[in-house]
């Protein structure tokens, strides 16, 4: 190692966090959810009154409850299937999970 000269490492080191170029994310992405944010934001300002505004907070708390219940009714069909010991959800997988929830069905009824 030569006195004074930089080494291969320490002459690279610097520009690993320059070369690398961040596109954009979405407000799915970024709230960590699977549903649309960005669409569920676009159909609750279909659904106010004209001069209202939506703020961009309540459509990711909207998309984060719709995609809790419907995981929550997906786990319960699909116990509901592998009861029955079939593969596939059905209608009625769906049915007979909601009806067997409590609050679900308070929730639906």
């Amino acid at each position: 190692m030569p006195s004074g000269g930089k080494t291969a490492e320490s002459a690279t080191a610097g520009k690993k966090g320059a070369a690398k170029k961040v596109g954009p994310k979405s407000r799915s992405t970024k709230a960590g959810l699977q549903f649309p944010v960005g669409r569920i934001h676009r159909f609750l300002k279909q659904r106010v009154n004209k001069g209202s505004r939506v703020s961009s907070k309540a459509a990711v708390y909207s998309a984060a409850i719709l995609e809790y219940l419907t995981a929550e009714v997906l786990e319960l069909a699909g116990n509901a299937s592998k009861d029955l010991k079939m593969k596939r959800i059905s209608p009625r997988h769906l049915q007979l999970a909601i009806r067997g929830d409590e609050e679900l069905d308070t929730l639906i009824k």
